[in-house]
């Protein structure tokens, strides 16, 4: 099997496709937020649902972002060195359980998605700025196999 050494433009447009789809589901459902309440709406559900939104349509601008920068790499229009030093995903904002309890089961798992898509981004991220250099899981296993040997 041939081991990766960088992204290709097919797994980016991939995640890029996905992320789109992704980030249109969570407009439609964010933006009947911001219709005007009920009388009978309860605030810590609309300030959940207001919270719980800006996280999400931040995480999805921070992934359309970083993925908007691979492709403009490879289209040529920005160099690895630009990509590498300004175009890191940032960090997750993780959701509230608090508030994730308080939202309805179907943007539960919207959420989710969002942030599920987030995380692998960023190891891929974080591998692509490695170099892709993870190690071989027999020789990690073999290290701490050793390590608790010589601690025993």
């Amino acid at each position: 099997m041939a081991r990766t050494t960088n992204l290709s433009r097919p797994i980016i447009e991939a995640l890029y496709g996905e992320a789109l789809i992704l980030a249109d589901e969570v407009r439609a459902v964010f933006a009947l937020g911001t219709k005007r309440p009920g009388s009978d709406e309860d605030t810590s559900v609309r300030l959940a649902l207001s919270t719980e939104g800006l996280k999400t349509t931040t995480r999805m601008m921070h992934l359309l972002a970083w993925l908007l920068n691979q492709r403009a790499f490879f289209s040529g229009e920005l160099s690895e060195n630009q990509v590498r030093n300004h175009g890191a995903l940032p960090p997750d904002r993780p959701s509230d359980p608090q508030q994730l309890e308080l939202l309805e089961a179907e943007t539960v798992a919207l959420i989710e998605e969002t942030e599920a898509l987030h995380q692998r981004i960023a190891r891929l991220d974080a591998a692509w700025r490695q170099g892709f250099d993870m190690g071989s899981p027999a020789r990690a296993l073999r290290s701490r196999i050793d390590q608790m040997l010589g601690q025993g």
